[in-house]
């Protein structure tokens, strides 16, 4: 029974020391005003300034070289122009290949008489 006895004592003086609590914390808060209207001034901060910033320098695209190879040069005989000689010269080439062609075919036709 003394257990139960202690046990409510216990509960009461916890109950006692939660609800004594808010009175022990409680002040008194008193405010003096004058009731002046002022509007309230809002001073803005002095800008920061960041250094300007340092680009590199532009890239600068050279075109490649361009390399022109020359023309070969062709030496043959006979004569290149726009005259009577050149058609001359190609006049006789021309007969020459002729001349040969017909040999060949002249002895390729004769060429198995034997029969």
């Amino acid at each position: 029974m003394q257990k139960i006895l202690a046990l409510c004592a216990l509960a009461a003086t916890a109950a006692l020391a939660a609800l004594s609590s808010q009175p022990a914390l409680a002040r008194v808060n008193v405010d003096v005003g004058i009731g002046i209207p002022v509007a309230p001034v809002y001073v803005e901060p002095a800008p920061v300034y960041a250094p300007a910033p340092v680009y590199a320098p532009a890239p600068v695209y050279a075109p490649q070289p361009v390399y022109v190879e020359p023309q070969p040069v062709v030496v043959a005989p006979g004569y290149y122009g726009d005259d009577w000689r050149e058609r001359k010269w190609q006049e006789k080439q021309w007969r020459e290949q002729r001349k040969r062609e017909r040999e060949y075919w002249k002895h390729r036709r004769h060429d198995d008489d034997d029969d």
